[in-house]
């Protein structure tokens, strides 16, 4: 049977097409396109469990859920609150900015899920333990000294924490893991695990081990100078060693994780890159086994496609719209929201005013980074607006209340009170000194507000926005080029909900909705 040229053209046009969609259906580094560092996995069966690092953060250490490795969702916090001490709850001039508790190691050991973390506020380490992912009720102990980075690791019935930079220790636990055992193993397992970079560089960090065929393996980040984040790994025969270490990966500063199998028997490297503003987001990069060593990468390169399904979006699973409004049984405030540092549980409501989130002021703050009670949700990239509608009729004199674009050089838009009339106002903190960049007098009480991120190739500005009827939409004040800061606030933008009171107490804010997308204005 003879086939026409015109039939080749169609039938070649429709093999390209097939292409490129098989192609769009495919997964895409990064896999999550936010703030969502210091990742330790596990599989359960066909399922995959993640925990990650929020900082100052309540509720803290977000478990996340998956089936296939690339789409995630929400599904709980170890704990609401760490502790009630002024650090935890921003009183008496304390805060715990960008301290809170660090990585955590995620573990599942007969029949129980486990987190081991370490917190720089309180310097102990915490265990948490429940029979229950899904569900939660996560029990704790707690024990000093606090064990920076550490992995948690079962072996032979016993219990044991990795952990340090550069010269790495193994501590043995308890039995019931309330503690470090007396008498029990106290060592140091490598002395340098910084040697495959740079010999003299006692940096590496970041423990997360892994078992594999009667192997131990052992992976670590270390940045030699002048270099990029770097992934170590190290390998033995058994737990106390000798280790061997090697390179396993060094591209694109995509570093610090472990390795993760598939049901079907594919294998990859779990990681994040810092990405400027936005923050640290997980890439997924796939390995092979060679020597009994896991070669990491395409080439030794991170690829930017993945034979993995598609994602179908950060929303709603990482973050969400909410319009404030409460069915009986559901959650006061979903997953997605977390509070700056520990909330006063009676200075906020979604219940007193139906429909919307009111945040109520109960003391005077000079500052809004000394304010409790802003309640956020990450930034997404390459780009993202947040928008909401608030009703400042009953702030009071020396109330501000609005949108934030949230770190700790932060942006503001939103609406003050002075000398007893309102106005819209844009502050930013580019320079760690608050600027209010345009102050516009308000006759209504009820505005739309708005802020735009941009962090395609760094670019790393918001924009800011008003509008009074909700349609039409004005620039205002100036874009602030946003900065991930390291001590200071250690984690990417969020955009926050906030009130606070400079004069008087009292007054409240109502937010009718927050809505986050994808896109951003041309």
């Amino acid at each position: 049977m003879k086939i026409k040229s015109g039939s080749l053209i169609i039938l070649s046009a429709l093999l390209f097409v097939n292409i490129i969609f098989a192609q769009a259906q495919k997964a895409e580094n990064p896999i999550i396109f936010a703030d969502v560092p210091d990742l330790s996995m596990i599989r359960v069966g066909d399922t995959y469990y993640m925990a990650s690092t929020t900082m100052h953060m309540c509720p803290g250490v977000p478990i996340m859920k998956s089936k296939d490795l690339v789409n995630w969702e929400m599904l709980n916090y170890a704990y609401d609150r760490l502790g009630e001490d002024d650090a935890l709850s921003l009183v008496n001039g304390k805060s715990n900015y960008g301290k809170g508790t660090w990585a955590s190691s995620l573990r599942y050991h007969k029949g129980t899920y486990y987190i081991a973390t370490y917190a720089q506020t309180t310097d102990k380490t915490y265990i948490f333990r429940t029979n229950d992912i899904e569900k939660g009720n996560w029990k704790v102990n707690s024990f000093s000294p606090g064990y920076h980075d550490c992995t948690l690791v079962f072996d032979n019935n016993r219990a044991f924490l990795i952990t340090g930079g550069g010269r790495l220790q193994i501590v043995e636990l308890n039995e019931d893991l309330t503690g470090v055992k007396e008498g029990g193993i106290n060592q140091v397992l490598i002395e340098n695990a910084s040697a495959p970079t740079e010999p003299n560089m006692l940096k590496a960090e970041g423990s997360q081990l892994f078992q594999h065929n009667g192997k131990y393996y052992l992976f670590n980040i270390s940045w030699p100078r002048g270099g990029m984040r770097t992934v170590l790994v190290h390998r033995a025969d058994n737990l106390m060693g000798p280790w061997e270490g090697r390179i396993a990966l060094q591209d694109k500063g995509v570093a610090q994780g472990s390795i993760i199998d598939t049901p079907d028997g594919k294998w990859f490297a779990y990681l994040f890159q810092d990405h400027g503003s936005v923050g640290r987001i997980p890439f997924l990069v796939p390995m092979k086994w060679v020597d009994g060593w896991p070669v990491l990468g395409v080439d030794g390169k991170v690829p930017e496609t993945l034979d993995l399904p598609a994602s179908k979006g950060l929303m709603p699973g990482i973050v969400a719209n909410d319009e404030f409004k409460r069915k009986k049984g559901q959650p006061a405030l979903p997953l997605v929201w977390q509070w700056n540092h520990n909330p006063d549980n009676s200075l906020w409501s979604v219940t007193e005013r139906k429909g919307f989130l009111r945040l109520k002021t109960g003391r005077i703050d000079s500052l809004f980074l000394k304010s409790r009670n802003t309640l956020t949700q990450r930034t997404i990239g390459p780009v993202c607006t947040g928008t909401t509608l608030l009703d400042a009729t009953n702030l009071k004199e020396g109330d501000f209340a609005g949108l934030t674009a949230f770190q700790r050089k932060f942006g503001q838009v939103g609406v003050k009170v002075v000398n007893g009339q309102k106005y819209l106002f844009m502050v930013s903190n580019k320079t760690d000194v608050p600027t209010e960049l345009e102050s516009l007098p308000l006759v209504q009480n009820k505005v739309n507000l708005k802020i735009e991120c941009d962090f395609r190739n760094k670019i790393d500005v918001a924009k800011f926005f008003y509008s009074l009827d909700g349609k039409a939409w004005k620039q205002i004040g100036g874009e602030l080029k946003m900065e991930y800061t390291l001590m200071e606030h250690f984690m990417g933008y969020r955009f926050g909900l906030f009130n606070y009171a400079t004069k008087t107490t009292g007054g409240y804010a109502d937010f009718d909705y927050f809505r986050i997308s994808d896109q951003i204005s041309k």
